[in-house]
């Protein structure tokens, strides 16, 4: 016998072999895994929901610096996020960012593994976005709070001056010194839009309200100048105080609490996060916009432009009051509803500029 000569059978048999191994180790390859966290941000394990057909979309997201636990605006897109997962069956991957140089190395590492869409939160990750999706044409890509221009990217704006306009009413029927603030995170037009809006309502409710000049914490995460600031706008008799802060805005209510004033809550529904001294919360549907984006991959009618959530649409508004019913009045409630009617007929034109 030579032994140094495979018969042809034997040979077919080793080859077959091969060929199933590597079909296999190519499977798993594809699978994907985690995101790699980097030397400046953290990936979070996916979780995997099939839905019925056993066909599941792949949903990447990349939280900005405040990130999640903001009570705010991060923790609005999860709790999108978290929904689509629940009743859309999808498999999601959330990113941190611990600073605004990570945002173009997170959304690059998600593009890369071709997920089916890629969230971008927040205004600052747009210059990162505006780079980064030309280069990943076959992935889709939606942005909060920012245009980015692109055939492959949704914008997801609101109009934030709507719903502050309804805050800064409700604030200068609520007031009893007369006397109002704001604290803004940085002091950019998107925020405006908030302080704007804010200072018109409050002066349509009550001539007599003053503004005291607002501050910007020119950060989205420091809790604690969040609430140095407002301690400043109490200590200057404000009564009341409106925040657009992210994260910062978790002081901004602290504050509120210990000098037995009130604050106004921002993004996601804050009332809770210290009641009684939160007069309400402007929302701002954040979720909402990334649960239908989602819904709006899985049915296939995807597009790419901007998208904007206003007071018609549900896409801002007040909480309820639940816990402030006695600061506000039923009657004062009655004309916040009368005023909402007059924006959405186009009655009210709000300013987006002070």
């Amino acid at each position: 016998m030579n032994v140094g000569v495979v018969p042809e059978m034997s040979m077919k048999r080793i080859l077959f072999a091969l060929l199933g191994a590597s079909m296999v180790y190519a499977l798993a390859g594809c699978t994907g895994g985690s995101t790699d966290s980097t030397s400046s941000s953290s990936a979070n394990s996916a979780t995997t929901t099939p839905d019925a057909g056993g066909k599941k979309l792949r949903i990447g997201m990349v939280f900005d610096s405040g990130g999640r636990g903001d009570k705010s605006f991060n923790d609005s897109a999860y709790a999108g996020l978290e929904r689509a997962e629940k009743e859309l069956g999808v498999e999601i991957q959330t990113v941190d960012s611990k600073a605004e140089k990570d945002y173009t190395i997170n959304l690059t590492t998600l593009a890369e593994q071709k997920f089916d869409v890629i969230f971008a939160i927040g205004i600052t990750q747009g210059e990162a976005l505006t780079a980064v999706a030309p280069k990943f044409p076959d992935v889709k890509f939606a942005i909060v709070d920012a245009t980015v221009e692109a055939p492959n990217v949704r914008s997801l704006l609101f109009s934030e001056e709507e719903g502050s306009y309804l805050a800064g009413y409700a604030a200068g029927l609520a007031t009893k010194a007369n006397k109002i603030g704001f604290v803004g995170g940085k002091k950019i037009p998107l925020i405006e839009k908030f302080e704007a809006g804010f200072k018109a309502g409050a002066t349509a409710a009550n001539p007599k309200v003053e503004m005291l000049p607002s501050k910007y914490t020119e950060s989205w995460d420091d809790t604690q100048l969040g609430k140095e600031s407002a301690k400043s706008l109490f200590n200057a008799g404000a009564d009341i105080v409106y925040h657009a802060a992210g994260r910062c805005g978790v002081g901004v209510i602290a504050a509120a609490k210990e000098a037995g004033k009130l604050a106004i809550g921002v993004d996601s529904n804050q009332d809770d996060q210290a009641p009684g001294f939160v007069l309400t919360s402007m929302i701002k549907r954040v979720d909402e916009s990334v649960y239908q984006t989602i819904k709006d991959i899985k049915e296939g009618t995807f597009a790419a432009g901007s998208k904007v959530y206003d007071l018609k649409s549900n896409g801002v508004g007040l909480s309820d009051f639940k816990n402030t019913k006695d600061k506000i009045g039923e009657d004062n409630l009655k004309k916040l509803d009368e005023i909402k009617a007059d924006i959405v007929a186009g009655k009210i034109k709000v300013p987006t500029k002070l």
